[in-house]
């Protein structure tokens, strides 16, 4: 990933050896003016490509064969798509989530995308947040009930099941439940039912009030208000934010 001093590209025709750069095998990125760098090489010859708003002169004047779309913050063209440029300097994270998508997946892309809260944070930091890894406790018990609970989140009265399956009192089963995961019974179901429910409305496209059921909730209604308590937004939301990831840039929706 180049990006090139703006003194460079105002300075005069940029000259860099083509052999350098030139094979056929090696997928080439750049972001903001380091696509000044892929043309000079004869890289971009007849392919789209993006760039810097203030190197589009440079780019009519000194490579009029590159098919120039400064619209674009991402651009991916070539054979196989393995020339990537990006326009400004902060176009590095829509290639850098690009990079991930194409090569470790969508899934990986948008956790990369939550952990360094990339994108529009206008919405506040919730809807990035996902729960934390699970606590290490010595409670044989909690580890067991929390093992059984991992695979019946869905089931009616929850919490009811996990007391009986515990063989413990109500009082006490939620005294050490507490001390050893950080949670309250009650609080640690719905977090495992809401983050299924963000699994599902990032990966399908099955209606938002649909997703509800399999998570749990028989009331839609209330599954709504929920979400939006513990995410800030709405689950229709939450799938436009996160679903758009996938689609704001060439390719990365097909992979």
């Amino acid at each position: 990933m180049v990006t090139v001093p703006r003194s460079i590209i105002t300075s005069g025709y940029l000259r860099f050896p083509p052999s350098r750069l030139n094979s056929a095998a090696v997928t080439r990125h750049s972001v903001c003016t380091g696509s000044v760098l892929l043309a000079e090489a004869g890289l971009l010859d007849g392919a789209e490509a993006t760039t810097h708003w203030c190197a589009i002169p440079l780019f009519r004047a000194y490579y009029p064969a590159v098919q120039l779309r400064p619209e674009r913050i991402l651009v991916a063209s070539g054979p196989a798509q393995r020339l990537i440029t990006g326009g400004g300097s902060a176009a590095w994270k829509d290639l850098a989530l690009y990079l991930i998508a194409r090569y470790c997946g969508e899934v990986e892309a948008v956790r990369a995308a939550k952990i360094f809260l990339f994108g529009d944070r206008s919405e506040g930091q919730m809807l990035y947040a996902a729960r934390a890894r699970p606590r290490r406790h010595a409670d044989a018990v909690v580890a067991r009930c929390q093992t059984w609970i991992a695979a019946h989140y869905a089931a009616a009265n929850p919490v009811a099941r996990l007391i009986a399956y515990s063989g413990l009192p109500e009082r006490t089963f939620t005294r050490r439940f507490t001390a050893a995961t950080g949670y309250s019974p009650v609080d640690y179901v719905q977090t495992l039912r809401i983050e299924e429910a963000k699994h599902l409305l990032e990966t399908t496209g099955e209606p938002t009030d649909v997703v509800a059921a399999p998570v749990g909730y028989e009331d839609p209604a209330f599954f709504r208000r929920l979400f939006k308590r513990r995410t800030g937004v709405t689950p229709a939301r939450y799938r436009q934010r996160w679903q758009d990831l996938t689609k704001r840039h060439p390719g990365m929706e097909s992979l």
